[in-house]
């Protein structure tokens, strides 16, 4: 059966029979499809549309329908062209022609459309829970670090003294944002288009604020051509994905480093490593790899929806069935890579030693000394240049600046004095940062609980 079989009476071509089927996408949206139905259902009961014995057999039909095959005693068969086929078929083989009455003032313009949001808006739930997760779970490193000497990079060279505890809750702030965005996002995806019909509503006297109700939306969308033609939450929702992906990618990209002999700063479990097929030795963190490479899909995702909707005159068209797909794929990939990086950041084990060990060696301790100099009185410029000369030297003769003897410095300037080296003392470096935003170890611990109160105002007002 073809719901739009009409005034068509050739049989469609086999290959196209496949190439039009979107059943084995869709029909990850049943139990919306089923959701949105009875409310329209019970909407046409409502505006007399339908009377009363036939909206009790419609949604007991499909009431049922949705506990079979919750239940698997009913398989969504995928021979169908879409869900919405299967479901109106086999509503109509269980309860009769009264069933055929379901899709009275409903075009599958607005239906699928209307399933889609409801289905991006659970998934808009379990991402923003596990981000949560994620953020909390950096806070708790960064808790357990806050004195975790580490050179900060610029360039991937050696740059600052910041503390691991600094560095890692940086990550947090990320996935804040995201939380945000996310956020933001909703506002514009819980509107309705239920009513919208195929772009002009119908004739008959239906009430969309009821649908809209019924199905948790916060309103209707205002413009019935705007409520099937739109796919702006769908490229917004590929946006929001593409930053969280591109987010765990430079964590995973810094893990990767981080494991390295050269760094050697962390160790992974084992649950998130791999080894050689032929190395006996290798430990590889292939999880983090794996991140990293996914997120490309998930940002290729977005132009494939960009693309898909750039050229589209109103209102709708077959272009977009391709709209879920590619979505999909990139919601199934952000879920996984959130929980397995959470994993690996519960599992990982911080080698404080190594940490501190590297970040003797890059003279990040030099700024510091230049403004040992300033406030002597030195001007910065002046006492940039000379201790640009004094780190010269230092790598001649192979010692850091806390091994230099005074002497030597005060060849250099006369206001160097037996104090510079309390000054350039990596801890004394980082806890005379005390600037807002800083890798002093109490202004971090500001920035832990700046986090952990956005998380709880996120859990609070989803009420958890």
């Amino acid at each position: 059966m073809k719901l739009w079989s009409g005034m068509l009476t050739g049989k469609l071509d086999d290959i196209a029979e496949i190439f039009n089927k979107s059943i084995n996408v869709d029909k990850r949206m049943v139990f919306e499809d089923i959701e949105a139905s009875i409310a329209h259902v019970e909407m046409l009961g409502n505006c007399n549309i339908l009377n009363n014995g036939e909206v009790i057999k419609i949604v007991d039909g499909l009431k049922i329908l949705s506990k079979d095959i919750q239940e698997g005693s009913l398989k969504i068969d995928t021979n169908y062209e879409d869900i919405h086929t299967f479901i109106e078929v086999k509503l109509v083989e269980r309860i009769g022609v009264v069933g055929k009455k379901m899709h009275t003032a409903r075009s599958r313009n607005d239906q699928v459309v209307t399933d889609f949001r409801l289905t991006l808006r659970k998934e808009y739930r379990e991402i923003t829970s596990f981000l949560v997760e994620y953020i909390e779970e950096i806070t708790n490193l960064a808790q357990s670090n806050l004195d975790t000497i580490m050179a900060g990079l610029t360039h991937l060279q050696p740059a600052q003294p910041v503390t691991f505890g600094h560095h890692i809750l940086t990550y947090a702030f990320m996935g804040l944002r995201d939380l945000e965005r996310m956020k933001d996002f909703l506002k514009r995806l819980n509107q309705s288009p239920l009513g919208a019909g195929a772009l002009a509503t119908t004739t008959h006297p239906i009430d969309r604020i009821y649908t809209a109700k019924k199905l948790g939306f916060d309103s209707i969308m205002q413009n019935s051509i705007d409520a099937v033609s739109d796919r702006d939450f769908v490229i917004e929702f590929h946006s929001n994905l593409s930053l969280i992906a591109i987010h765990l990618s430079r964590l995973c990209e810094e893990i990767i480093l981080w494991t390295s002999q050269p760094f050697s700063y962390i160790n992974l479990s084992d649950e998130y490593s791999t080894g050689s097929s032929i190395m006996p030795q290798k430990k590889n963190p292939d999880m983090a790899e794996l991140i990293k490479g996914k997120s490309g899909k998930i940002i290729g995702n977005l132009n494939q929806s960009l693309i898909m909707v750039k050229g589209l005159a109103l209102a709708y068209s077959k272009d977009f069935q391709e709209d879920k797909q590619s979505l999909f794929e990139s919601i199934d990939i952000i879920k996984l890579s959130i929980k397995i990086i959470t994993g690996m950041l519960k599992t990982l084990k911080i080698n404080k030693e190594n940490i501190e060990k590297q970040a003797k060696k890059g003279f990040i301790n030099a700024t510091d000394l230049a403004d040992y100099l300033v406030e002597k009185g030195v001007a910065f410029r002046d006492a940039h240049h000379i201790c640009a000369k004094i780190v010269g030297k230092c790598i001649k003769e192979n010692i850091g600046l806390e091994d230099l003897k005074l002497e030597d410095y005060k060849k250099e300037s006369e206001f160097f004095e037996e104090d510079l080296y309390t000054k350039i003392d990596l801890l004394t470096c980082v806890r005379n940062r005390k600037v807002l935003g800083g890798p002093n170890p109490e202004e971090v611990n500001r920035q832990i609980d700046f986090v952990k109160r956005a998380i709880n105002d996120e859990l609070n007002n989803r009420g958890e």
